[in-house]
């Protein structure tokens, strides 16, 4: 997300920048490398997709393939697991590491998983937050208003803790997807070590998101200071 306005506060932003590009370099170089390596048990992201859903009871979960690439995601709403067109019928150590991570946000759904709960439940919140506090802060400063400035900055606020709670759920669903392929022998030794790679990797844009919106609620925050002085 960038702002409509250039100032010297905008160098605040480029340790963050750098950090976000640097995340998805890796995670694009470990899902490339891994995507070569063909797991040895044989079986596609799907069907594993589908052993695991089974295997914790998710029958109902229907799983859907969707086009682009890394697009994977669970969608708690309609209970649908949806596998991205470079997935769903990959035998790839990536592929499956990456299914089963989708499988794990499954299973935190099944379980009521404090952090899914509570972000699913603040998420139509923050869309509005993302949507009207850029706006608000920019008449503010147009305007010279110390209270939008202050409402624009308290909305993005709610951005910020979506990402505080969305770094954890991550990291726990790749936790979850690990102990699954090793207790069904899905992957093993070096291949669960190549699907950590990848899971590792793709964690780290979420980490890059996050030190992003700390630095610009820090841009926000200044700028609203120099207006104040």
């Amino acid at each position: 997300m960038f702002y409509p306005f250039f100032d010297q506060t905008i160098i605040v932003l480029i340790p963050a920048l750098i950090f976000s590009m640097w995340a998805q370099f890796k995670v694009k170089g470990a899902f490339a490398k891994y995507s070569e390596v063909r797991a040895m048990s044989g079986v596609s992201a799907e069907q594993v997709s589908r052993m695991l859903l089974d295997r914790r009871g998710l029958t109902n979960v229907k799983i859907e393939r969707v086009p682009g690439e890394l697009t994977d995601h669970y969608d708690p709403r309609s209970k649908v697991l949806r596998l991205s067109d470079s997935v769903n019928s990959s035998r790839s150590i990536a592929a499956i590491g990456v299914a089963a991570h989708e499988v794990g946000h499954a299973i935190q759904d099944k379980e009521g998983y404090g952090f899914l709960k509570f972000r699913n439940a603040i998420a139509p919140g923050v869309q509005l937050c993302s949507t009207l506090s850029m706006p608000l802060f920019f008449i503010g400063l147009i305007f010279g208003s110390l209270n939008l400035l202050n409402v624009g900055i308290l909305l993005f606020c709610g951005v910020l803790v979506f990402h505080l709670v969305t770094l954890p759920l991550e990291f726990d669903a790749s936790a979850r997807a690990l102990k699954l392929l090793s207790e069904t022998n899905t992957l093993s030794g070096s291949e669960l070590g190549g699907a950590k790679s990848v899971l590792d990797a793709a964690a780290l844009t979420y980490v890059a998101a996050l030190v992003m919106t700390v630095l610009q609620l820090v841009r926000l925050l200044a700028l609203r200071n120099m207006r104040r002085d």
